[in-house]
């Protein structure tokens, strides 16, 4: 993925977000829920954009508490 994409999406993503936060009256909670909402979801596209999500896709916990509990 092009860094310019990369860059393109952040401006958007953090102009949308600052658009919100100025002229769309809520509640401080529910505010600071959709901006928590937001960096996870922006974090989570640079893990993916950049190449990080996928060794992290092979982890299975479950499986390997599993396999501890037989022995």
């Amino acid at each position: 993925m092009p860094l310019i994409h990369v860059v393109a999406v952040l401006i958007i993503v953090g102009v949308l977000l600052w658009l919100v936060n100025t002229y769309i009256p809520m509640d401080g909670k529910i505010k600071s829920i959709l901006n928590a909402v937001v960096v996870i979801a922006v974090v989570l596209y640079l893990l993916r954009a950049f190449g990080l999500w996928g060794p992290l896709e092979n982890i299975k916990v479950g499986h390997l508490l599993a396999y501890q509990w037989r022995l």
